[in-house]
């Protein structure tokens, strides 16, 4: 079986994408980072969050990376599929977010993404460094799903999407916490 290639999720390009949606609509990084926070305008208010910071989202075109959970806020304010993000031309059509409301924060569930990654690689008699060279990260970026408590890369988690040729949606929630 040929292995299908697993494409990067380009963070610059999502940045891009954002920095441009700012551009249009005439708004400083402050009234990004607040436009997105209110998304979940009623989840913040029950919540108490501290809400996410500019520098947060100014940060992803110099770090060249963000936290899937980061990502999830970006791509909810700009209507688009993490899949749209990819570093190789992909019809993200099909591979739509859910759609949420004031009352909940898109999530990825991290203990599935870990899971449905085990199995297949248990089932392919892989090593976790077996994986991590697949997917280009260590074999405790990989192992680390397991236990974290809010986030990975968004890199390595849409790496591990393809290999499971499976949306990112697959994994996204619409949470109320």
């Amino acid at each position: 079986m040929t292995e299908t290639p697993i494409y990067d999720f380009d963070t610059v390009s999502l940045f891009e994408a954002l920095d441009a949606k700012r551009a249009t609509l005439g708004l400083s990084w402050t009234g990004v980072a607040t436009e997105i926070w209110e998304q979940s305008a009623v989840l913040n208010d029950r919540r108490h969050d501290h809400p996410i910071s500019s520098a947060t989202l100014t940060g992803m075109r110099t770090r060249r990376a963000t936290s899937c959970q980061h990502a999830l806020f970006v791509l909810r304010w700009l209507g688009r599929a993490p899949e749209s993000f990819l570093s190789e031309s992909h019809d993200a059509s099909e591979t739509e977010l859910p759609s949420v409301g004031p009352d909940r924060r898109l999530r990825w569930d991290l203990t599935r993404l870990y899971e449905a990654m085990d199995k297949q690689r248990r089932e392919q008699g892989l090593t976790w460094r077996a994986l991590a060279l697949t997917l280009r990260c260590t074999p405790s970026q990989l192992t680390g799903i397991r236990r974290a408590r809010f986030a990975t890369g968004m890199s390595v988690a849409m790496r591990i999407t393809q290999w499971l040729h499976r949306p990112a949606a697959d994994f996204v929630d619409p949470s109320r916490w």
